[in-house]
């Protein structure tokens, strides 16, 4: 299993950018995927979740109404949509997938990707 992810960089308060993450070796369409950040001396943090097949998705309440989350199964990718971003938003941003097995779930992440607002 594989997940790359893709798409951060340094922006302006205010500006926006889009995360992709590229999934292999896993059943896309049906695994529960997720969106984390992390920043130095703090834990990882769940911001957004896409699961189940109505693909409903959740978020942290600090990026509520600012963030989409999304997925394309035919090209096996996830995205997280981030508009008027701010310097607290600052982080490297991960994303997860659950392989579901019987009553087992095995988490696989990326290696992140780093985003940077300047204010």
């Amino acid at each position: 299993v594989r997940l790359v992810e893709s798409g951060g960089g340094l922006v302006q308060s205010g500006g926006s950018l889009r995360l992709s993450c590229v999934v292999s070796g896993l059943d896309f369409s049906s695994a529960p995927m997720s969106w984390y950040r992390q920043t130095p001396g703090k834990e990882r943090e769940l911001i957004a979740a896409i699961r189940g097949p109505s693909e409903r998705a959740t978020y942290a309440d600090s990026v509520k109404g600012r963030f989409t989350i999304s997925k394309d199964n035919a090209k096996k990718t996830m995205y997280l949509q981030m508009n008027n971003l701010n310097p607290e938003d600052s982080a490297i941003y991960y994303c997860k997938a659950l392989r579901v097995l019987l009553d087992t779930r095995l988490p696989y992440w990326g290696r992140g990707t780093q985003v940077t607002v300047s204010s």
